[in-house]
């Protein structure tokens, strides 16, 4: 079986900062892409950071000069950075990640748990 298990979320003051790790346990063959979601209260849940498995990143534009994704593949883990944190940012933040596990020849998509991240003002 294979999980995706968050950590790193918490409450911090705007203009703060957050490193929020995930990190893929299981028998795991290979991982493509890894992502960060979020979703605030009432709203659909949105992509915040991508990182292909060469390490090219990309982001919303909302996040784009404030968050770093990152990941260690030694670790099958990836991270995320947040630095100078909005209220606009409280959210759950949910890892997402394409991978392979298994006896299964393909890629297949998984979620984490989420981890909740609250920005006060």
């Amino acid at each position: 079986q294979v999980r995706l298990v968050e950590s790193g979320g918490g409450l911090v003051q705007a203009g703060g900062t957050l490193r929020l790790s995930c990190a893929a346990s299981g028998t795991i063959s290979s991982i493509s892409a890894m992502r960060w979601y979020r979703q605030a209260p009432g709203k659909q849940r949105e992509l915040v950071a991508t990182i292909t498995s060469g390490g090219s990143p990309n982001y919303a534009g909302s996040v784009k000069g404030r968050f770093t994704i990152s990941r260690d593949n030694a670790k099958n883990t990836v991270y995320l950075q947040m630095n100078n944190l909005e209220p606009e940012d409280t959210a759950v933040y949910y890892c997402n990640a394409d991978l392979i596990w298994g006896g299964v020849t393909f890629y297949r998509n998984y979620w984490g748990q989420g981890t909740q991240v609250t920005v006060s003002s």
